[in-house]
């Protein structure tokens, strides 16, 4: 089996996208999905060295205000500045 065949018998919704796939997807630049993995706890998963992320949950963490206002202070910056 190809790995056409085999991706065409696959919901694309549940399969694990890349950074460049989910920046595409958000519509956002790669260095903003970083951003968001270092400091809005953006669901990501490490296979290996790189980041992986299901759509799924991307939606769901979008919908909870995860990206929220970009010019508001995140949490890591709120804890920086307090300590």
């Amino acid at each position: 089996m190809s790995t056409q065949e085999l991706h065409q018998g696959l919901n694309m919704e549940s399969r694990w996208l890349s950074v460049e796939e989910i920046a595409r997807y958000l519509g956002v630049a790669e260095d903003t999905v970083y951003r968001w993995i270092r400091a809005r706890s953006l669901p990501a998963h490490r296979v290996g060295k790189l980041w992986k992320f299901k759509t799924e949950e991307i939606d769901e963490w979008i919908r909870s205000g995860g990206a929220g206002d970009p010019l508001a202070p995140s949490k890591d910056r709120k804890q920086r500045r307090a300590a």
